[in-house]
């Protein structure tokens, strides 16, 4: 299924020589993922007491240098000094505290269906969940789409610049909303079929 998770490769090989400068100054892979959750922590509660146009377009770089911390950490821990169980559990973990404190600010949005995004909030938590599972039988951490964190991010960040910019929210927000929540569910269930598939295939 088609994600923006799968350029992921290409995106590294941009940052491989901060990651190579981070290595060489001592920074550690955990230090890089609790920046990225405090980050995504103290923006989202700017947005969250000031909802304006103008805190929501913090969203769409913020969400970007989100995504480049994500591959950095993961870079420092594979390539440089090795993943550790702590690291695991930070980036899990992170992972699903960051999405809850950028993307519940939204619910303040006039006008904007609350439980289309805590829908989306919940699902987003519950596909992170079902990628995870496949450790439990056997398979592989999986990352099928189509609405990973990486496709959250350039949706929450594109709808993030529209507001910003003044456009009201209305009916093409609901719906757009509403299809992303399809597109999480269906998500779920590539990753639970996928590590399904993958279980049945190991020796």
């Amino acid at each position: 299924m088609i994600s923006i998770y799968t350029i992921k490769p290409a995106f590294q090989n941009l940052l491989r020589p901060i990651a190579y400068g981070l290595h060489s100054r001592g920074v550690t892979a955990n230090q890089v993922t609790l920046a990225a959750l405090l980050l995504s922590l103290a923006v989202g509660s700017v947005i969250w007491l000031w909802p304006t146009p103008l805190t929501f377009l913090l969203l769409p770089p913020v969400l970007l240098l989100r995504m480049a911390l994500n591959a950095l950490d993961g870079m420092l821990a594979r390539e440089f000094q090795g993943p550790t169980p702590l690291g695991a559990l930070l980036n899990e973990l992170g992972d699903v505290v960051a999405d809850m404190g950028l993307y519940l600010p939204l619910l303040l949005l006039p006008g904007l269906s609350a439980a289309a995004i805590v829908a989306f909030v919940l699902l987003a938590l519950l596909s992170e969940f079902c990628g995870v599972l496949g450790v439990q039988i056997g398979a592989s951490r999986r990352y099928d789409g189509p609405m990973g964190k990486s496709d959250r991010a350039l949706l929450l960040g594109g709808i993030a610049l529209l507001l910003g910019f003044g456009v009201s929210s209305g009916f093409w927000l609901h719906a757009l909303l509403w299809i992303a929540n399809g597109l999480l569910v269906l998500t779920c269930y590539n990753r639970l079929y996928g590590a399904l598939q993958e279980s049945k295939a190991c020796p």
